[in-house]
């Protein structure tokens, strides 16, 4: 098994019509919820690219994060702030030509929608995996906000997204990259040759 089951043609409704492969103008966001893996690969797959990477975790404000630490769920109101900060992050790359790829769990479609703009280069890839797997990885994760007892507020918030490139959050990263640059057509030789002539 490849790691992935979406083909180019069905990605998410913020992403069809207008991604194309080998065009290195690209917004990456890896989603999904807590524990899913998203900062390993989406830092992973940066590096393998040689782009930027931003976590989203980094732009929570310190109300949020407090409210997490003490295993209280976020509402739209408290996300609402932090949405704004990264669809800013990701206006500036997309105003200076250059792409990133960026970890954010985009829980729901209006989350995604804020982040991405019809006529956007942004692509989705979605980390899924299953109610155990997470519970497991957030039992053992140490020194992040984020833990096992927010996993059910992450799950009730959660809005599988629509054709999303979808990803088997159980499968190693490294095979995780691999598959998200052959599904999404990343070429690092060709990003690489991009990045030299900006």
């Amino acid at each position: 098994m490849r790691g992935w089951d979406v083909k180019i043609s069905a990605l998410s409704p913020c992403a069809p019509r207008f991604y194309q492969p080998h065009s290195f103008l690209v917004i990456v966001i890896v989603m999904g919820v807590s524990g899913a893996g998203k900062t390993t690969v989406g830092r992973a797959l940066a590096a393998r690219l040689g782009w930027p990477f931003a976590d989203a975790d980094d732009y929570h404000d310190g109300a949020a994060v407090a409210k997490m630490r003490r295993a209280e769920g976020l509402t739209d109101a408290d996300r609402a702030p932090w949405l704004r900060r990264l669809r800013a992050l990701v206006v500036v790359h997309l105003e200076s030509g250059r792409p990133m790829v960026l970890a954010c769990s985009a829980l729901k479609a209006r989350y995604r929608d804020a982040l991405a703009r019809a006529g956007e280069p942004v692509v989705f890839l979605w980390l899924d995996a299953s109610r155990a797997l997470l519970a497991d990885r957030l039992r053992r994760r140490e020194g992040h906000f984020a833990r096992a007892d927010l996993l059910a507020s992450q799950l009730a918030d959660f809005e599988p997204p629509e054709g999303a490139v979808r990803l088997d959050a159980g499968t190693a990263p490294a095979a995780l990259v691999q598959s998200a640059v052959e599904v999404l057509a990343l070429d690092e030789g060709k990003a690489a040759t991009s990045r030299k002539s900006r």
